[in-house]
């Protein structure tokens, strides 16, 4: 009888939401997060424009490349023209174009454009599904752990910076984010 007295004063707490606890360890989490989309392994297809950026310093792309209806580039230069389902063989040199499965930028309509965003401004935006491809949280860490073109950014090949926060460590801190109901910073 007890435990069921125990239960009963606990659901309205837990309808609250995500403790104050929770919270701000999903604050101090998002840092991370932030650090990750923001780093140019990601940045660098989340493009505010139609013309994808490249190398470390988001420069634009050479060969005019552009957007396209898609997101998979221009009708008659689509992105897998030059990019493989793969990096390709060390042999082929340091700039060789990466590769990686359906290597494509966000289609036009539903860019996750986060340039130049502050914290809150990128927490707001990843976690409302009408501006993040219409995912859920689940369905968001399943595409930043799982996401075969996600999982390039920490093993891009050539002479490209990897993203410098450990893939499974950026999950833990996008787990811990989303446990604490996507607060964000500032909030």
């Amino acid at each position: 009888m007890r435990s069921l007295i125990l239960l009963a004063l606990a659901l309205p707490l837990a309808a609250c939401g995500p403790s104050t606890e929770k919270k701000q360890a999903a604050v101090a989490a998002f840092a991370t997060v932030q650090q990750v989309f923001q780093h140019p392994r990601c940045q660098n297809c989340h493009i505010p424009g139609d013309a994808p950026l490249q190398f470390d310093a988001g420069l634009p792309h050479a060969q005019n490349v552009v957007r396209g209806p898609e997101g998979k580039g221009a009708p008659g230069l689509p992105c897998s023209a030059c990019h493989a389902e793969s990096n390709p063989p060390a042999s082929y040199g340091p700039h060789a174009p990466p590769g990686a499965p359906h290597w494509a930028l966000p289609p036009p309509d539903m860019k996750m454009a986060w340039i130049g965003l502050s914290a809150p401004e990128l927490c707001r935006m990843i976690q409302d599904e009408s501006l993040n491809g219409g995912r859920d949280f689940e369905a968001m860490l399943k595409h930043v752990s799982e996401d075969k073109l996600v999982l390039w950014g920490w093993e891009p090949g050539g002479e490209r910076a990897p993203v410098p926060v450990p893939h499974a460590e950026f999950v833990a801190a996008f787990r811990t984010w989303v446990e604490g109901g996507g607060a964000c910073p500032g909030a």
